[in-house]
């Protein structure tokens, strides 16, 4: 509308003071992150494989790195953040066929994808160290 006027104090767009925080928000906003991680983990995939390509001596102080803790911690964050991008990525391929859209439903599987980002690595990693 031309000459239309807008009083100053009203926000552009919903702010995130005006929305109640729940967990399917969250669930969305961590998917976001997760990706964005996904991508620095990717990058660092990379990294690795040319040391192990470049041959043992390239590749020490890259094992060294990932044995020590705060490489482990690096790995158990990487195999948290893949797991549940992965459950909220099956989670949008059920919604995307019309299914979970109640929002009874979809806060069950939105819970459900965060434990299953928690409890999978968890597993793994149990499995790994404790597994024959």
């Amino acid at each position: 509308m031309a000459g239309a006027i807008r009083p100053d104090n009203r926000p552009l767009s919903p702010h995130l003071s005006v929305w109640r925080w729940h967990v399917t928000m969250a669930c969305s906003i961590l998917h976001r992150l997760t990706g964005m991680a996904l991508y620095a983990a990717a990058f660092g995939l990379g990294l690795w494989l040319m040391a192990v390509a470049r041959g043992p001596d390239a590749y020490a102080p890259v094992g060294t790195l990932l044995a020590a803790p705060f490489g482990q911690l690096l790995l158990y964050g990487f195999t948290g953040v893949l797991a549940y991008h992965f459950a909220n990525g099956v989670r949008h391929l059920v919604f995307d066929l019309g299914q979970g859209m109640k929002p009874a439903d979809a806060e069950a599987s939105a819970w459900a994808a965060i434990l299953f980002g928690f409890a999978a690595p968890a597993g793994l990693w149990a499995l790994v160290t404790f597994g024959s």
